[in-house]
């Protein structure tokens, strides 16, 4: 990851334009690999994507997956990550079952300190994305409170300082447990 789009906001064509770039190369890893895909980016409210906050977070949680794959001795085939003005990226082939991979990642995204600050998408090796849903499993609540995510962003219920101010703290929080 070398390409710096720091604090540059993103427009509505760049970030679809981006999710369409992020379908294909997910298709074209599965193609390539064979294997289960994770797909992982960054929770990134606002305009701005590409930030040092995101890139701290981001990098925490490549740290996570990769000790997660090692713990379950799960093999990774292949890893990528990549810089885009929409925020960082990486893509995993695993050689693991992918509902074992889905239910592992939950559990990450539940337990980890930063784990609400991950977007990480599980697709088997012929390209179903695995939702929280078919785990029986609620949405995923606020950044800042307990209601559905997608109630607080569609009402608008906080700030976008607010929930930038959250993220950072919750970043602090957990870099200072690891240096503890």
């Amino acid at each position: 990851m070398t390409p710096r789009f720091e604090d540059r906001a993103v427009t509505l064509p760049e970030l679809l334009a981006s999710r369409d770039a992020r379908q294909a190369r997910q298709t074209a890893w599965l193609q390539r690999h064979g294997v289960t895909l994770i797909s992982f980016t960054v929770v990134a409210p606002g305009p701005v994507k590409d930030c040092d906050l995101t890139r701290r977070i981001f990098s925490h949680g490549l740290l996570a997956l990769d000790a997660l794959a090692t713990r379950a001795g799960w093999p990774v085939k292949a890893r990528a990550s990549f810089a885009f003005v929409t925020g960082p990226e990486a893509l995993i082939a695993i050689n693991a079952p992918a509902p074992a991979v889905k239910q592992a990642t939950i559990s990450l995204e539940q337990t980890h300190p930063l784990g609400r600050l991950w977007d990480i998408d599980v697709l088997t090796p012929h390209g179903e994305i695995l939702s929280r849903q078919q785990f029986s499993l609620p949405p995923r609540t606020c950044l800042i409170c307990s209601r559905p995510a997608a109630l607080c962003v569609r009402e608008q219920t906080h700030t976008l300082a607010q929930l930038l101010a959250h993220m950072e703290a919750r970043l602090n929080d957990a870099e200072h447990a690891t240096h503890a």
